[in-house]
């Protein structure tokens, strides 16, 4: 059996939309991409949301809307996607990393003040596996320091904390459709907001820098080629339309994962916090200090159970090390949880069956590699 990482999830009301697109004759900059926008806005219930051509982009517009720049710093995880903290050096400012909590995996509010200096201009959490971050908490320091906040949402799209749905409440969110999120537009992302004036900004820079009104030759600020095409719009529509579907298909395999791990020897299942609503983007467990991690992912892809270590620390990749200097120790916290983490195939359609099997195949690999 061959079980892969994730999967898609299109049927053909995608298939009926993304025709209706190639039966027009507007393939760029279209009634589409404004239906997709309104219909995210509508369900996050902020006043703006603006499209473009992947989370990555839209970190990079939020970074650059809000002025922070050479020599500033930006507080966030070290326990992300590199995405999350590159968006900071495209404008030549700094990320500042704090350690996470050792049980949500989020970026830890307790260790955010002493990472303040006179430089730091905002906080950029990451709702890891969409998984929320302590945003309230987070917000009231960021509150009483007058820092931004910028929410990297690209993989909790549907996720709350205390009632509100990520994204809403902060200066910007982002959030993105790769084919392995919940759900997809084959590649894009979104910007949240309620700051009119940003969400302007943003779809200027978008748009190679042109503002309302100017002729397409115009250019009134240094912007780039960011925008969503229609396609992927229309595909982003039909997924919209089923979201609240897609995330209840995505929680019950969840809690089947659950429900055949919990009693694992040597698994520890994803965090469950009651106060707050996951949006269940992959299904990552813990293996036990004393098992090899790695050798029991290479027995579960020769199995043909894909999987991967969810995520390599960012302070010890390669070009972190040599332009910061960072080493091994530096943030226990998130080395630990790197070493440890493993995510398994995760996907709307996977079958009884195939849980069943990636069930026995890791418990076998955990017995081989103990």
């Amino acid at each position: 059996m061959i079980i892969p990482l994730s999967s898609p999830d299109i049927g053909q009301r995608e298939r009926d939309l993304v025709n209706e697109v190639l039966n027009g004759n507007i393939l760029s900059i279209g009634p589409k991409v404004e239906q997709f926008e309104q219909m995210v806005a509508e369900y996050l219930g902020v006043k703006e949301a603006v499209a473009v051509n992947s989370g990555t982009s839209g970190l990079h517009l939020a970074v650059r809307a809000l002025g922070i720049s050479e020599g500033d710093e930006v507080i966030t995880s070290p326990f992300s996607f590199i995405a999350s903290s590159n968006c900071l050096l495209y404008e030549r400012a700094r990320p500042v990393f704090v350690d996470i909590d050792p049980i949500n995996l989020n970026l830890d509010p307790a260790g955010i003040e002493a990472k303040i200096t006179p430089r730091t201009r905002a906080i950029l959490p990451v709702h890891i596996f969409g998984i929320p971050a302590d945003m309230d908490a987070i917000m009231e320091i960021a509150g009483k320091h007058r820092l931004a906040v910028i929410e990297d949402a690209c993989e909790a799209i549907g996720a709350s904390y205390n009632g509100k749905m990520v994204g809403s409440e902060t200066d910007a969110g982002v959030f993105a459709f790769y084919p392995n999120k919940q759900i997809t537009t084959g590649e894009g992302g979104i910007i949240s907001t309620n700051n009119v004036n940003l969400a302007r900004l943003c779809r200027s820079m978008r748009n190679q820098g042109r503002s309302d009104g100017d002729g397409w030759l115009n250019h009134c600020r240094l912007g780039y080629n960011y925008r969503l095409d229609e396609l992927s719009a229309a595909l982003g529509v039909a997924q919209m339309e089923r979201l609240d579907e897609i995330l209840v298909k995505r929680e019950a395999v969840a809690r089947a994962y659950n429900a055949r791990l919990e009693k694992l020897h040597g698994v520890t299942i994803p965090c469950m916090d009651p106060g707050n609503e996951i949006s269940w983007f992959v299904y990552v467990v813990r293996l036990a200090p004393g098992i090899d991690r790695d050798r029991v992912l290479t027995y579960l892809q020769k199995r043909g159970v894909d999987c991967r270590p969810y995520f390599p620390p960012l302070h010890l990749q390669p070009y972190y090390r040599e332009i910061f200097g960072y080493r091994e120790g530096d943030f226990p916290n998130t080395e630990r949880a790197a070493s440890l983490t493993l995510a398994l195939p995760f996907f709307n359609n996977l079958t009884e069956q195939q849980l069943d099997y990636v069930v026995e195949i890791l418990a076998e690999a955990i017995n081989r590699t103990a």
